[in-house]
């Protein structure tokens, strides 16, 4: 079959078949653009994607008035056609036009259809809404006006309902619970004393306070008349065993001057130790009874939940008999009125403040001390104790502040520092170090670990373990003043390469050398004495490992120079870089 032919084809066909019409050459050409100008104008519309059919229209319309324009004897008749065309173009346009209202004036009209439907669905559905409302509304009044009536019965019984009031088995447990409740209370009442009573006994209390500091400056003062009669005892017995060669008045004279001279004060008896005249102070049946009626006045106390009363008291107790740790576990296991201070924290905090000078509080008694006040926040008491020295100091009261501070950011820094006072009082010189590190003071540290003599290299890599600084690396690895650096470079680089989560560390330490140039990493080797050739190629041999060619080049080559050291291979005796390769 042969292929179909164009339109063009076609209109020239015509034409020749019509050549004894239109036989002119120009005639030729002037169609010819027309259909050329047809065509271009129908693949621009392709092309845009849109194609309506009035821009059709008006390709066509053009087109004809061109050959409008070009007749001459069929002009009129040509006219008219035209205008025929045109007339049919717009009454086709007109009905297409009318159409399309119809189909909006359609979807209008179906939309509010729709929209009625709504609106009447939605009205329908508040209708049902007011009536649950209404129907809870009335409900509630109801209630309301039940419960004011049940207000206003004059038979209320407190602590039962309407409907309790009524049951015989309620009511017989209702009275059972308030008889429980008024036995307890008579029983409380008998521990207990009325108010004048008490004020009775208050005065009675400081009346015997009064006696007892009378009697006590009385004892001071006979404890100086002791001592100086004791030394005058002593002289003379001196003076018999030499057969009296000295004369009595001279002696006596003598003695009395070495007195004034000495100076013993009444002040100074009172510090004069005890033991030496506990034949002087209450024993047997008075310090008996004086015990029993301090101790029966502190369990009275601490029966009636008393617990600050009962912990001056404790706190106050003749020769300590109450400061100790088995009153501390009796404060420990109960608990106060909720939203006060805890009733062991008020123990200690009564053992610190009636601590007498020079004295310290047990290391146990210490440790709790520090526990509980960080428990209620009292970092200031714990502060002055520590400053004014009224504690045992051990590594588990520095390791609690510690940790306090981990988890309390906003006391950290008042914690740290305490701990650094705990720590260099008693000892741990590594654990001094870190809290000075984690305070932020990085030359102190690196200077403490330079001055201190118990710290090794596995206690400055704890210490950079727990808190990684690159600046603090950096000071314990460069040499100080002609002495050598306190951690050697190449197996601190081994030990945090080796190690993942500090890798980044020895990586930022290496690339702060190679920054400053290749002559800063090769002095910075050269001189690290105390690392061995196995040692830096365990750090080449890391790098490569961690994709840092760049730094296990640099190490490589700087090894390699060295006195035409050539390929580099583990040293079995260990030898030492500066020995081995430098020297």
């Amino acid at each position: 079959m042969s292929a179909p032919r164009s339109r063009s084809s076609l209109i020239i066909e015509d034409r020749c078949s019509t050549r004894g019409i239109l036989i002119s050459e120009s005639d030729e050409r002037f169609f010819r653009s027309l259909d050329e100008f047809i065509e271009q104008e129908k693949r621009f519309l392709r092309r845009s994607g849109e194609e309506p059919d009035g821009l059709r229209f008006s390709i066509y319309r053009c087109v004809f008035n061109k050959v409008i324009g070009r007749a001459t004897a069929y002009k009129r008749l040509l006219l008219t056609i035209k205008g025929e065309y045109d007339d049919v173009i717009g009454a086709l346009q007109r009905r297409r036009d009318e159409a399309e209202a119809a189909q909006r004036t359609l979807a209008a009209s179906t939309s509010r259809t729709k929209s009625l439907m709504r609106c009447q669905r939605r009205a329908a559905h508040l209708r049902e809404r007011i009536c649950v409302i209404q129907k809870e509304t009335a409900e509630l009044r109801e209630e309301m006006k039940r419960q004011k009536s049940s207000q206003e019965q004059s038979t209320w019984i407190p602590g039962l309902t309407v409907a309790q009031s009524a049951d015989l088995e309620a009511l017989d447990g209702q009275l059972r619970r308030l008889e429980s409740q008024r036995a307890a209370l008579l029983d409380g009442k008998s521990h207990r004393v009325s108010l004048e009573v008490k004020a009775e006994l208050d005065a009675e209390l400081q009346g015997l306070k009064d006696r007892r500091d009378q009697l006590s400056t009385k004892n001071n003062q006979l404890k100086v008349l002791y001592k100086r009669l004791t030394l005058v005892s002593d002289r003379l017995s001196s003076w018999e065993g030499e057969n009296q060669q000295v004369p009595l008045e001279e002696l006596l004279g003598s003695t009395l001057e070495d007195i004034r001279q000495s100076s013993v004060t009444e002040e100074e008896g009172r510090f004069i130790d005890a033991n030496l005249f506990e034949h002087e102070e209450p024993t047997g049946v008075d310090e008996s009874k004086l015990l029993e009626e301090y101790l029966n006045r502190f369990i009275e106390l601490f029966d009636s939940a008393q617990y600050e009363e009962a912990a001056l008291l404790a706190a106050r107790s003749p020769r300590g008999v109450l400061r100790n740790l088995d009153v501390m576990e009796m404060f420990e296991g109960v608990k106060g009125p909720p939203g006060c201070v805890a009733p062991l924290f008020l123990f200690l905090q009564a053992l610190l403040v009636t601590l007498p000078a020079g004295e310290k509080l047990p290391a146990a008694l210490s440790l709790q001390l520090v526990h509980s006040s960080l428990r209620q926040g009292a970092t200031r008491l714990i502060t002055h104790a520590v400053n004014f020295d009224k504690l045992t100091f051990c590594e588990d009261l520095g390791d609690a502040l510690t940790e306090h501070a981990q988890r309390s950011p906003a006391v950290a820094d008042v914690c740290l520092a305490l701990a650094t006072t705990v720590y260099a009082a008693c000892g741990p010189d590594r654990k001094t170090a870190l809290t000075v590190c984690r305070r932020g003071f990085i030359h102190g540290a690196a200077e403490f670990i330079g001055h201190s003599q118990d710290l090794t290299a596995e206690d400055c890599m704890w210490v950079l373990h727990r808190s990684p600084s690159l600046c603090l690396l950096q000071l314990l690895t460069t040499p100080r003043q002609g002495r050598a650096a306190i951690l050697s470079m190449g197996a601190a680089c081994c030990t945090l390469l080796a190690d993942p989560r500090q890798r980044q560390l020895a990586l930022q330490l290496l690339d702060s050398f190679v920054g400053g140039g290749r002559g800063g990493l090769e002095e910075a080797i050269l001189q690290d004495s105390s690392s061995s050739v196995d040692d830096w190629t365990v750090v080449t041999s890391l790098c490569a490992e961690l994709n840092r060619a760049d730094l296990s080049q640099a190490v490589r080559s700087i090894l390699l120079d060295q006195s035409g050291t050539g390929v580099l291979s583990p040293d079995p005796g260990g030898a030492r870089l500066m020995e081995h390769v430098f020297l």
